[in-house]
């Protein structure tokens, strides 16, 4: 508990040892019960499945969870488990006061890692949250390659997402996983940490806020690499080409813990409305050698990395209006943001590839369908 309300924070939870094979409902039951004793009416555990019902069904604050709840019929609210009262045995719905003040999902909902391909790392404001002279929520998430949200934490203020990086990887079991990231984490402690604290890969991308080592990399001879790969897709309005090669700096005196192969991406895009075509150039470094990634496995890990912005930030601001949210006390806007990982990480569990799609499949029968996803008999 971070005060005295019921409030439960985003931390690390050493309870997720063991919980990868257990139904939502299961892993929920593990978490403690921050509250007094004295005054409890609702019990903890149909709470947060009423708010992560209601998240699945399109809610996008805790008055429309509130709301979604004063709604929903006594059989709905007897599969959540929601308290019972009166002779007649009715089942009473919890308040949205009541749901804000318990909602805290931590770690528990997340996917598991182990065994992935690659995890991607990456951090979002979440704008709507900022309020006079205090800053914007900023939360730092993991993101499977598929498009599964492993974990989320929220950076402190006054600190960036550098200090947190070890905190949000730490409990999981990361074991032959590439851990991918933006140039922010381009950083010799999380390449140590990565390699020889959980055993992981890493694909870092480099850029000017390293310059020695950015500058070393562009000056490689990347001319006369043959290993390359070509990848074109077009979608989104736009025609992509992307020219990955792969360079082995073993032995070159490259400062940067445990670097076997330095990347090259050259990017070309051109608008199919207007034909304008854009070009950029993108460097990174990793421990993988070239007998574990070629260049066409290091352009798709490159890739995942990308796919963050899209699969889960760009979701969570479009689908669930998640910048716009004027949630700001408290941990409010990261619990909030924690439920609407889940809400994308059960969609696609569904098999909905479309996540705004898949939320209007589940309002057409907003009290049954999202408990059917959710596994709640």
């Amino acid at each position: 508990m971070c005060r005295q309300s019921a409030t439960v924070c985003l931390i690390k939870s050493p309870a997720l040892e063991g919980v990868a094979g257990l139904s939502l409902v299961e892993r929920l039951r593990l978490l403690p019960d921050p509250r007094r004793r004295r005054g409890v009416r609702h019990p903890f555990v149909a709470v947060l499945l009423v708010a992560a019902s209601a998240v699945v069904a399109g809610a996008h604050s805790y008055a429309a969870i509130g709301q979604w709840s004063a709604n929903a019929p006594q059989r709905t609210l007897a599969r959540l488990g929601a308290r019972v009262a009166g002779a007649l045995g009715l089942r009473v719905a919890p308040s949205a006061t009541t749901i804000r003040r318990i909602v805290g999902l931590a770690d528990l909902t997340g996917a598991d890692p182990s065994g992935s391909d690659s995890i991607a790392v990456d951090g979002k404001a979440a704008r709507g949250s900022r309020h006079g002279t205090s800053p914007a929520a900023h939360l730092l998430a993991a993101m499977t390659a598929d498009g599964h949200t492993v974990t989320q934490l929220r950076v402190p203020d006054k600190t960036n997402e550098i200090t947190c990086f070890t905190a949000l990887l730490e409990p999981f079991d990361l074991t032959g996983v590439t851990v991918t990231a933006d140039a922010l984490h381009t950083q010799r402690a999380h390449a140590h940490f990565l390699v020889e604290a959980r055993k992981a890969h890493y694909l870092l991308v480099v850029k000017a806020n390293q310059p020695e080592l950015h500058r070393r990399l562009r000056s490689l001879p990347w001319k006369d690499v043959t290993a390359r790969r070509y990848d074109r897709e077009i979608g989104h309005g736009r025609k992509e080409t992307r020219v990955t090669r792969a360079l082995t700096v073993t032995g070159l005196g490259l400062d940067f813990p445990h670097a076997a192969q330095a990347v090259r991406i050259l990017r070309h895009r051109t608008d199919l409305k207007t034909g304008t075509v854009s070009r950029q150039t993108i460097y990174a470094i990793t421990d993988l050698t070239s007998q574990e990634a070629s260049p066409e496995r290091l352009g798709r890990l490159a890739r995942s990395q990308w796919t963050i912005e899209n699969r889960l930030h760009f979701v969570r601001d479009t689908t669930f209006a998640e910048d716009a949210s004027k949630i700001r006390t408290g941990h409010g806007p990261d619990n909030m943001a924690t439920l609407r990982n889940l809400a994308i990480n059960t969609l696609r569990a569904a098999g909905h590839r479309n996540i705004a799609a898949g939320i209007r499949h589940t309002s057409y029968e907003p009290f049954i369908r999202p408990l059917d996803l959710l596994g709640i008999m």
